[in-house]
């Protein structure tokens, strides 16, 4: 019925109707979580500059935390964390205490699952282990929300590029003869890498020079080549180092100081051409907001399983692109594939092949770029050889 004017003299309330109901009636329910404790063993042990300076040993296992999870209404969803060297099974330990407090929730609910769980642990603080064991729950709960939409998780979160450049760092380790190394960089760019990093921090600097040097000809002058300190320098041999590899045109020096010095990295990257890289080693979005406010890096390097998850890291992405911030995710390109794909600033995706035999499915990499497949989601199911370096698992709830 037609109505010749809103009257605005008086109040009045729209009627509901009997059969109305809200989106808390409807929703669907988390009803069963299966965690793993999974322990991915290296063949040959890994060493970068913290394991010649004493700080740590070679690396030889990495341990992975699985979640998945199960609702109401049929849907799944599978996400990781992991560390490495140590710290593994204290975050599964403290997700085995998380894992209750999803059960019977909206899994559409992502960001307010992500506090609720952050607020559980909050006495151990709100970085570091207490974040790192959400993470497996919140990128399962991703991928669970991208699934049931029947999209990737890129174009869920609304994709700029369907593929992002990718860079090689597994061929380059200190433990690496060079002559391997520079097997390595040739077996990379026959099989369609884009980039090359190499790890440096030598006692010696003059041999981290020879090492670039020789990567730098045998690509040529127009390659991406980026170099990782991994922390292990002061801001005296950082400012020294930076001026030496300056002649060597590099994408980025990666880590040359402490994680926390966001003033000295600051200050290199006012100082020098070649563009500063940090950011991998902070665990929660408030670590990685002092770095990019403080002007700390030309290139940020968040890590979704670091910092907590998919839910955090987009917050990151938010900041970094408002400060103009370029994006190279670091580690797990499993998940990065798809948030780097969603930032507006061209980025880079780290390669690492160490993940792939967990996996039943394998990742696109084709002209320089990392590919975006059509499969929802995350796209990836665990793999029997997952199942077999399975230490231990728990289950919480009822299977629907």
């Amino acid at each position: 019925m037609a109505m010749g004017a809103v009257e605005s003299n008086i109040v009045s309330y729209a009627k509901i109707g009997a059969d109305a109901r809200t989106a808390a009636d409807t929703g669907d329910r988390i009803a069963h979580i299966k965690l793993s404790l999974v322990f991915l063993p290296l063949a040959t042990p890994v060493s970068d500059a913290k394991v010649l300076t004493g700080r740590q040993k070679p690396l030889t296992e990495i341990a992975f935390i699985f979640a998945e999870i199960s609702t109401r209404d049929g849907h799944s969803g599978i996400g990781f964390g992991y560390s490495k060297r140590a710290g593994g099974p204290g975050m599964y330990a403290h997700a085995k205490e998380l894992a209750p407090h999803l059960i019977g929730e909206d899994p559409n609910d992502i960001s307010r699952l992500f506090t609720k769980l952050l607020w559980a642990g909050a006495s151990m603080g709100r970085s570091g282990l207490t974040t790192q064991a959400i993470a497996p729950f919140d990128i399962a709960l991703w991928d669970l929300k991208a699934r049931r939409a029947k999209l990737p998780l890129a174009k869920l979160l609304g994709a700029e590029r369907d593929s992002v450049q990718c860079y090689n760092t597994s061929g380059g380790y200190l433990h690496t003869p060079l002559d391997q190394v520079l097997k390595n960089v040739e077996i990379s760019r026959q099989s369609g890498i884009g980039g090359i990093k190499l790890k440096v921090g030598q006692p010696d600097l003059a041999i981290d020079i020879e090492r670039v040097a020789a990567v730098r000809k045998q690509l040529g002058n127009a390659f991406p080549l980026m170099v990782d300190a991994n922390q292990q320098w002061d801001r005296q041999k950082a400012t020294r180092a930076c001026r030496a590899f300056e002649d060597f045109d590099l994408t980025w020096i990666e880590e040359p100081l402490d994680a926390y010095d966001f003033e000295g990295h600051a200050q290199l990257a006012e100082r020098f051409d070649t563009a500063i890289a940090t950011g991998e080693m902070l665990t929660s979005f408030g670590e990685h907001a002092q770095l990019i406010m403080g002007e700390g890096s030309d290139f940020i390097q968040p890590d979704a399983p670091r910092v907590g998850g998919i839910t955090p890291f987009l917050q990151i992405m938010s900041l970094g692109a408002f400060k103009g911030r370029k994006l190279a995710p670091h580690f797990a390109m499993e998940i990065h594939l798809h948030l780097a794909a969603a930032y507006p600033i061209e980025p880079w995706l780290e390669h690492f092949e160490w993940l792939g035999p967990m996996f039943n499915e394998q990742m696109h990499l084709k002209d320089g770029r990392m590919h975006v497949s059509d499969r929802p989601g995350l796209g990836f199911s665990l793999s029997e050889q997952a199942l077999s370096w399975t230490a231990e698992t728990q289950e919480f709830g009822k299977r629907p």
